[in-house]
């Protein structure tokens, strides 16, 4: 089964592993360089410890700035493919723009990585928002409402293509086929999908579409997250008769002392922010805030502003239950130092998190056959 259907009350997943810095940008010593060897050891600690999921970013140009923020980046399918022949347990996502590749060509290697992983695929689906990136492919994202309705027919193709055995036609406003097949067909039915859409339009699409939904929260501005977590779930089950997951991004700063986490926050945001990366990304998201934090605001990671989290394990622990209570499934997580990070997670709030009702004990299990 996967794993994203357990009974867990509160989900984990790893963050951006496969693009450089990760989902931090940041100057501080430690970022996660993009090799093969380093996002492995990401992933096979993940998959030991009992995360539920591996959630990548899909980059094809870096933002700029002293790191050129996720510059170097690991496209998603393939890096998927890998991962699923490595590990045992964990989901593996593809987090694929739709204007980038054929649904033909998604459903085909959805359903490879599925058979690869034994049954552990799912799939993030996108519109994209960084027009530096699509000029390279000759491709406009001026249209917002009318990338949705492309996604709604590209998603709807993939989902035939894993699910219907005989050949079939389809004349859409945006795709035009003769004979649509696919075979072999996703070990999962239906393959799990999620959505980021944060828009009006882009939430509707998600609550229709998506089996999980993913929406950001300032660790600040809780009631008002908590107040959009209920909409979806509203608009979900009273508009289109489902239920869905909603999931959030966190940064985690956690240290054995209050004082030590503090100290590497504003370090490695205020000090050592790559902040010149930051506004390269506001700018494409028609937003200009590249300004650090100052000493009377709310630190905020620079980089894909999860809802940071900087304390001590159990400070970390009380910060995940409060997530919880505001309606939410689940989370995937950043650090600076993903790999020395991680293994303090998974030793020192791992175990609070299971005292806290948020997570049951992971007993592992037999590795899947080669």
């Amino acid at each position: 089964m996967n794993r994203l259907l357990d009974d867990n009350p509160f989900k984990l997943g790893i963050f951006a592993s496969n693009v450089s810095h990760g989902a931090t940008a940041t100057t501080a010593e430690g970022t996660l360089e993009m090799t093969w060897p380093n996002t492995l050891e990401i992933a096979l600690a993940a998959d030991r410890a009992g995360f539920e999921a591996l959630v990548p970013v899909a980059r094809w140009k870096g933002f700029g700035g002293p790191t050129n923020f996720n510059g170097s980046a690991f496209e998603t399918y393939t890096w998927a493919a890998g991962l699923a022949a490595a590990t045992s347990h964990i989901s593996l996502f593809s987090t694929s723009h739709v204007l980038t590749t054929h649904p033909i060509v998604a459903a085909k290697q959805s359903a490879t990585i599925d058979h690869i992983s034994h049954g552990r695929f799912a799939l993030n689906v996108v519109c994209g928002w960084f027009q530096d990136e699509f000029d390279m492919f000759g491709l406009s994202l001026r249209d917002h409402d009318a990338l949705y309705a492309y996604a709604t027919e590209w998603l709807h193709i993939v989902r035939r293509l894993w699910s219907e055995d005989r050949e079939w036609d389809f004349d859409g406003r945006f795709f035009h086929m003769s004979g649509g097949f696919s075979q072999p067909k996703p070990i999962q039915q239906p393959v799990p999908v999620m959505n980021a859409g944060a828009s009006g339009v882009g939430a509707r699409f998600a609550a229709q579409h998506a089996d999980m939904a993913f929406t950001g929260i300032a660790a600040h501005e809780e009631d008002t997250g908590q107040a959009r977590i209920a909409e979806l779930r509203r608009l979900a089950r009273e508009e289109f008769g489902r239920e869905l997951q909603v999931w959030t991004s966190c940064g985690i700063v956690c240290r054995p002392t209050e004082r030590e986490a503090e100290e590497f926050a504003r370090y490695y945001i205020v000090e050592k922010g790559d902040w010149e990366a930051v506004a390269s990304i506001t700018r494409g998201r028609a937003r200009y805030a590249p300004r650090p934090p100052q000493p009377s605001e709310p630190l905020r990671s620079p980089g894909w502003g999860s809802y940071l989290i900087v304390g001590t394990p159990e400070q970390v622990t009380d910060r995940m239950l409060r997530l919880s209570t505001l309606g939410l499934d689940g989370a995937v997580l950043s650090w600076v130092n993903y790999a020395e990070e991680l293994a303090y997670w998974n030793t020192e709030v791992l175990p609070l998190l299971e005292q806290a009702g948020l997570r049951e004990p992971f007993a592992g299990g037999v590795p899947v056959p080669i």
